[in-house]
């Protein structure tokens, strides 16, 4: 619908303000129930890097109750079936996915941007489905005290969409939560990330979850022709970094990653290494009439067990489950969105409390050690005892309280 004399005009049941996994996941199953749904995608395609990669078994699973995992798995990826992490010159297992009661037994590596393309993909074979590009949610509209809407800014003008439910699926720096005055409880994060990439030889050592040594803490993960790496920083120290020169941070990466020696030049200039800031932080409350936060929205995660997508994720099935049939019938109340905070507001709580535990008792502590780094005790329980490795794949893997789809495909297509 268009207004020659003001913006773009659109209606539906549920208007998404963001396009990533939580977005992208809840427009799918709203669709596939038949309900009526708009999602909204700041940028013109997902392809940007240094996203999460990491889609665990529980989302495998997800995929596999949708009926679309032998097509997904054609998509190139890579498989991690064990967890391990090098401290010093010692490997060692932390965790055994092989022995989970899922269909995948392993954490796929892909880039984020094939996983949103399969989902808008499958999103557009429903009628009800609508997905827009470059198009940037600026502020919510209101009619009394509820949100009725999101007004955005696109190549094509102004576009203001009316909707019975805006979810802001936006992110930790969420126009939806700000706009909706939603208060957020900072929890705190002592460390940031540079991400980057090198080239990968098939003589580099194999997959592990972390390399640790001398105050220097680093994450690889196979990429098949790159590593995708991320080098954990004190909070607020990239510039300091920046200052002491590029061939102190190459000797500090080769101080942990020694057989990257002879790449090490292609990190030729500080624009090939991009500072992730890590917060933890979580909305006190997720709604208000009209409006609800999920994913990093309602909860920013630390990178820590790269388990942000999949907690995400998880929100957006809660969703689907809890609201579609409401939905269908434009009938959402203030007390049905309290029900998806409740929901999943308890494995949010627990997943940051051991994500701020780790930042703090364990890598803080871990920067600071410029000693020869040495294996402490609990983990050397982890080599002698094989059963161990199996509570850290659970909680990586599957996590706590995770969700199925139970909604249901509207034949009517």
């Amino acid at each position: 619908m268009k207004n020659s004399s003001g913006p773009q005009l659109l209606e539906t049941r549920c208007c998404i303000a963001g396009g990533g996994p939580a977005g992208m996941m809840l427009g799918l199953l709203l669709a596939r129930a038949g309900v009526e749904v708009v999602v909204l995608e700041k940028h013109k395609d997902f392809l940007r890097d240094f996203r999460g990669d990491t889609i665990h078994p529980s989302t495998l699973e997800l995929i596999y109750e949708l009926g679309l995992l032998d097509e997904f798995l054609k998509i190139p990826h890579q498989r991690v079936v064990q967890l391990s992490g090098q401290i010093g010159d010692e490997t060692i297992p932390i965790g055994d996915f092989s022995h989970l009661k899922t269909r995948c037994k392993f954490i796929a590596l892909m880039p984020q941007w094939d996983f949103l393309d399969f989902l808008a993909d499958k999103g557009r074979t429903y009628p009800t489905f609508k997905v827009i590009m470059e198009a940037q949610v600026v502020d919510l509209i209101y009619e009394q005290d509820r949100v009725a809407g999101v007004k955005a800014e696109t190549p094509a003008g102004p576009l203001e969409i009316r909707a019975s439910l805006t979810v802001g699926a936006d992110g930790r720096r969420s126009t939806v939560r700000e706009r909706a005055n939603l208060k957020v409880e900072e929890l705190g994060a002592p460390i940031d990330v540079l991400w980057f990439r090198v080239r990968r030889l098939p003589s580099d050592p194999g997959q592990v979850l972390g390399r640790f040594s001398r105050g220097k803490i680093m994450v690889m993960l196979d990429r098949g022709d790159y590593w995708q790496c991320g080098f954990v920083i004190a909070k607020g120290s990239f510039d300091d970094i920046k200052e002491r020169g590029l061939d102190r941070f190459h000797q500090d990466l080769l101080g942990v990653a020694s057989f990257l020696r002879d790449r090490i030049e292609e990190l030729n200039n500080w624009d090939n290494i991009k500072l992730l800031t890590v917060a933890v932080d979580r909305l006190l409350q997720w709604y208000r009439p009209g409006v609800l936060c999920i994913g990093d929205a309602a909860h920013a995660m630390s990178p820590v067990g790269g388990v942000g997508i999949n907690l995400a994720i998880q929100d957006a099935v809660a969703t689907a489950n809890l609201l579609a049939d409401k939905l269908a019938g434009d009938r959402v109340t203030t007390a049905d969105l309290e029900m998806v905070q409740k929901r999943r507001l308890f494995p949010t709580r627990v997943i940051q409390g051991v994500q701020v535990f780790i930042q703090k008792r364990v890598l803080s502590r871990a920067l600071e050690n410029t000693r020869e780094t040495s294996v402490p005790w609990v983990l050397k329980l982890f080599r002698y005892f094989p059963i161990l490795r199996r509570i850290p794949a659970y909680l990586v893997g599957i996590g706590v309280r995770p969700e199925h789809i139970q909604t249901r495909e509207n034949i009517h297509r």
